[in-house]
């Protein structure tokens, strides 16, 4: 099914769950985590942010509960989600250390073990704190450092040489920007890639990771194109799809 190409960077399809297993549980949460390797994937994309005292947590949005999380500690976030359980809006065991908001220590400790992850730092300010973290666990089945940022990208280079890192867009304008930034990983949204993009990306010695991708002609085609992986909502459609394409 995998286009063969002579100049590609790996003969692998990473199959990575989009926050997790997002579709069957909510993203970026310990248990969307674990699901998304249940469901037989290699890893998984997550969201990293900074909260007012410089912990590094693990989020999409700027704001949770209704507040900046610059705005917050790490200790007021979780009394926030605390207010949250007592109202009925959240279950107990989603919140902090087992589930949902957990710090990207907690998650490098966990799966760092036994999954690729893909680590985007959606900030600036917090590239060392997350790289000493992932220093402390190094994720022993390959990971990137990624952002939609330029300036991530070289604040994470300048800190750790020899951590791979990846540039995100969802742009056409901004996609080949990619030749300048010179990452280890381009990582296009499915929409924009075709082909020429997989052969220019490998012809360049790198690799190739596009999202979000769920619907399973689209997924046969990226791995039938030669893409080194793909990230999707739907776990288990992505497993059950793609099994064995290698």
């Amino acid at each position: 099914m995998r286009r063969s190409s002579a100049t590609s960077t790996s003969t692998d399809l990473l199959l990575l769950g989009h926050r997790g297993a997002r579709h069957y549980a909510p993203e970026n949460s310990l248990p969307a985590f674990e699901l998304a390797l249940e469901h037989g994937c290699h890893g998984f994309e997550f969201d990293v942010r900074r909260t007012r005292d410089g912990k590094a947590v693990v989020c999409h949005d700027p704001k949770a509960y209704g507040m900046r999380l610059a705005n917050l500690t790490y200790e007021e976030l979780m009394e926030a989600a605390h207010a949250q359980i007592s109202r009925g809006r959240l279950r107990d065991a989603m919140v902090g250390h087992t589930g949902i908001l957990p710090l990207l220590s907690e998650v490098l400790e966990s799966f760092a073990p036994r999954a690729f992850l893909d680590i985007e730092i959606k900030e600036t300010g917090l590239e060392e704190s997350a790289m000493e973290a992932v220093s402390k666990h190094p994720p022993a089945h390959g990971f990137v450092v990624s952002s939609f940022l330029p300036e991530v990208i070289a604040a994470v280079r300048r800190l750790k040489r020899g951590f791979s890192v990846g540039f995100i867009t969802d742009k056409r304008e901004h996609l080949s920007a990619w030749r300048r930034i010179d990452p280890d990983y381009v990582i296009p949204k499915f929409s924009l890639v075709g082909p020429t993009l997989v052969d220019e990306v490998h012809a360049a010695g790198k690799k190739l990771l596009t999202w979000t991708v769920n619907d399973a002609r689209m997924m046969r085609r990226m791995a039938a194109i030669g893409v080194d992986g793909i990230i999707s909502d739907d776990t288990r459609l992505l497993t059950r799809t793609l099994a064995g394409v290698r």
